[in-house]
């Protein structure tokens, strides 16, 4: 018996793995082959959308540095407000904890920088960019938006609106060294697969709520 188990496992693991890679590999293929047409990282070629939805972050990391994620994206941000890319920009982030408030920490990076606070919306209730993307429609009222984000982020996050039949282009923030994004790289590969299991399940933003709509 402990022979056949043995048997089981020895075969088992290397199959697992090497389906858990193949898994990995074609869903980042297939996301990245679906959004790349759609991406920009200079200002002057990207055409204009009246939204850019800015996906939150935390300004800070864990050991209280700055979170370059975040100051590249509120440069990027203001790169596209200032070149008259956008005309609003929609700050969605998590705010679930009463001591952690993403979009209302970028709100106050973006007005530093010189953006009209009358410019900048704020979804409290964007917890994953599955929501972002969705509410940004739902809620919002939103059919094709800017994107503004780090590439690959931008990535899936196009490849999601795409399978909502939203026409979204992504501006791509500056994105940080291998080293400092190693272990965000990483978790990015998984929530790759997660997105072809939210399409499958069909899973929605954890709020909705009433309607908001961005003056022409």
């Amino acid at each position: 018996c402990k022979c056949t188990m043995k048997k089981i496992i020895f075969i088992g693991a290397p199959l697992l793995l090497t389906v858990l890679v193949i898994t990995i590999y074609v869903c980042n293929r297939t996301i990245q082959k679906n959004s790349e047409a759609y991406l920009y990282s200079t200002v002057s070629d990207i055409p204009y959308n009246k939204v850019g939805l800015l996906l939150g972050t935390s300004p800070k990391l864990k050991n209280g540095k700055n979170n370059l994620y975040f100051d590249y994206r509120i440069k990027a941000a203001t790169e596209l407000y200032n070149a008259g890319k956008i005309k609003y920009i929609l700050v969605s982030g998590d705010n679930r904890r009463n001591d952690y408030n993403e979009p209302e920490e970028m709100k106050q990076a973006l007005i530093a920088t010189g953006i009209p606070e009358q410019q900048i919306i704020l979804d409290y209730a964007g917890l994953r960019t599955l929501d972002s993307v969705i509410r940004a429609h739902l809620i919002f009222g939103l059919e094709r938006f800017t994107l503004i984000s780090q590439e690959f982020h931008n990535e899936r996050a196009i490849f999601l609106a795409q399978q909502n039949h939203l026409q979204v282009i992504g501006y791509n923030a500056q994105d940080v060294s291998a080293y400092a994004g190693f272990k965000t790289n990483l978790r990015e590969l998984l929530a790759r697969v997660k997105v072809f299991m939210d399409i499958i399940t069909d899973k929605a933003p954890k709020h909705l709520g009433e309607k908001v709509e961005i003056p022409e």
